[in-house]
């Protein structure tokens, strides 16, 4: 591989900029002309494209050995359509890129009732959210089939880093569950989520899907509160489910409503990934560097 093209140049992708700009040529899929030059800062070579647009996705076929496709859908209607555009673009010029890996997420399983799950588990989408991530994931899944270009899709729980944490939520006291009622949750540093696609553009088996996720086990009111200890914000207030409803937006609810452990096993096993923040309690120590707390 020389040439690797990173579609959707958001957070993650711009955590991975250093270490493949070390080692490829980088092309970077962008919506915006203004965010052309700090994408050139980085070392990557800007695309101006819209995955809405598909006139302006013809110059994508051949360009790149790999694709690293971080995009998200649309936020409304149940499939992606971008996916299918970019697709489209991909295979429009005999030139193929020899792998493709693509961030999904473990809303795709549905609520477990807590269960541990693996990646056997079949995809039982809730919500209209995760519902366009199992349309995405077996467009491409059909692609690498069809074309033999090795499709991989990395399964991510709740992404957090420095900068994305619920320090907002905290400061406006928003609840959480009460013990009897709250559900668990899995989460992902950012740094590593970046990693792990980058290793997979290499390790990765044909078709494979990865949860990546960290080796947390915790329920979503710890991890709150773990933030809250962290930065010395008071612990966020517990409701029960009856109570919370008339507190919360309906989207904040979505995540309340679904329960389950992710097993990141096969991620060790065959990405042979070492995470640098392998526990919520790491990924805190090293965010107090980061943000200033509150007086």
């Amino acid at each position: 591989m020389k040439r690797v093209l990173i579609v959707g140049s958001g957070d993650v992708a711009r955590r991975a900029l250093p270490w493949l700009t070390r080692r490829f040529r980088v092309f970077a899929l962008v919506r915006n002309r203004e965010a052309c030059a700090q994408l050139r800062a980085a070392g990557a070579i800007p695309i101006v494209a819209d995955l809405d647009d598909a006139r302006s996705l013809a110059r994508l076929g051949g360009v790149a050995d790999a694709i690293l496709h971080f995009a998200p859908p649309p936020g409304a209607g149940e499939g992606d359509p971008r996916t299918k555009r970019l697709l489209a673009a991909l295979g429009a010029r005999r030139s193929l890129p020899q792998a493709l890996v693509y961030i999904s997420t473990t809303g795709v399983y549905g609520d477990c009732a807590g269960a541990r799950v693996d990646e056997l588990r079949p995809c039982r989408a809730q919500t209209a959210r995760a519902r366009r991530r199992v349309d995405a994931e077996q467009r491409l899944r059909a692609f690498g089939g069809r074309t033999g270009v090795r499709v991989s899709v990395l399964r991510a729980p709740g992404i957090y880093a420095a900068d994305r944490l619920p320090l907002d939520r905290l400061r406006r006291g928003d609840p959480v569950l009460c013990a009897e009622d709250d559900v668990h949750t899995n989460h992902i540093h950012a740094v590593d989520l970046a990693r792990l696609a980058c290793l997979a553009l290499f390790r990765a088996l044909p078709g494979r899907v990865y949860n990546v996720s960290d080796d947390s086990d915790m329920k979503m009111g710890d991890y709150f509160d773990a933030v809250a200890d962290a930065f010395a914000f008071a612990r966020p207030p517990r409701l029960d489910r009856r109570q919370i409803v008339e507190r919360l937006s309906p989207v904040t609810l979505s995540f309340m409503s679904e329960s389950r452990r992710i097993d990141n096993r096969r991620m060790k096993r065959e990405l042979r990934a070492q995470l640098a923040y392998p526990t919520i309690s790491a990924g805190l120590a090293a965010a107090r560097e980061c943000v200033v707390a509150p007086g």
